[in-house]
């Protein structure tokens, strides 16, 4: 999809109508869509490129997300604490909010067709889901 602000919208739709397909329970479905919604909005806002993919495949009781940029600085995307005293406005918090409701998160170069990065993140969902 285009790397614009509007593609954020499209990607959490598109998010919803496949995991409708799957019959995805709401709760799954809405911490999916967030996920979806804060990583393509970090790839969209920090990254180079005209577009960005968003993958979701549903294998043995995970969900996992990936995004996949044109290209993120040489030191891609990183957690950004705030000293004490800073303050961090409205943004900031997206992979901090990604790790704190992900089973596990990460990124890697797209190696060996461009300078791209994608970052994935993993939920577990179903009868294997644990509180």
């Amino acid at each position: 999809m285009p790397s614009h602000a509007e593609s954020v919208c499209r990607a959490r739709q598109l998010t919803r109508d496949r995991l409708a397909t799957w019959e995805v329970d709401e709760e799954t479905c809405e911490t999916v869509v967030l996920v979806v919604s804060e990583l393509v909005t970090n790839a969209v806002v920090h990254a180079a490129g005209d577009h960005v993919i968003c993958e979701i495949r549903q294998t043995d009781g995970k969900l996992r997300i990936a995004v996949e940029d044109q290209g993120y600085g040489p030191t891609g995307p990183q957690l950004h604490r705030a000293e004490e005293g800073e303050s961090q406005g409205e943004g900031g918090r997206g992979l901090f909010l990604v790790d704190s409701i992900c089973s596990g998160w990460g990124a890697h170069d797209t190696s060996g067709y461009g300078p791209g990065r994608v970052v994935w993140a993993e939920l577990s969902h179903g009868a294997e889901q644990s509180c």
